[in-house]
């Protein structure tokens, strides 16, 4: 039985987002999961924090969200690193959670697009199809677990 795009996308979006293990052995939820708030606001040389690397995937995960609703993509690079200062645990638990639920709705919002609006046009020419944005998020996704993980490594070991 053949899947349909919608379902086979979400399915990649929730591999690497929520609770996959196919492609990297882990996902950016797991890799959030057991750390505190001064792990996640640790700096390691030149390097952004995981902190700041969770902030920086939920922006865009946010900020595609209301395109889909609006038509109008009003996030810009610029402002993806823009954190507000983690100060304690109840800072960094709010953030995490905020992507997680940004993550799971993402994931419900591709799953209920039909099949014919991957080849459309999103929001501009200039941004190419939906297939293309949504799929540069897999890609932007799993470019940032692996810093994540790594960064990881580098403050608490494994």
């Amino acid at each position: 039985m053949k899947m349909n795009r919608n379902v086979a996308i979400a399915s990649r979006l929730r591999e690497v987002l929520l609770d996959g293990t196919w492609i990297a052995n882990t996902n950016v939820n797991q890799q959030l999961q057991d750390l505190n708030w001064l792990q996640a606001t640790q700096k390691v040389g030149n390097l952004n924090t995981i902190a700041m690397l969770t902030f920086h995937l939920n922006y865009y995960l946010r900020g595609l969200m209301q395109a889909f609703e609006t038509g109008k993509l009003e996030i810009s690079d610029r402002y993806s690193f823009d954190m507000p200062e983690i100060q304690s645990a109840i800072d960094w638990e709010t953030l995490r959670q905020d992507y997680l639920v940004n993550a799971n709705q993402f994931v419900l919002k591709v799953e209920q697009l039909e099949d014919k609006v991957f080849d459309q046009t999103f929001i501009d020419e200039k941004y190419g199809t939906w297939l293309r944005n949504i799929e540069g998020v897999i890609e932007h996704s799993y470019y940032h677990l692996g810093q994540i993980s790594l960064i990881k490594k580098l403050i608490i070991g494994n």
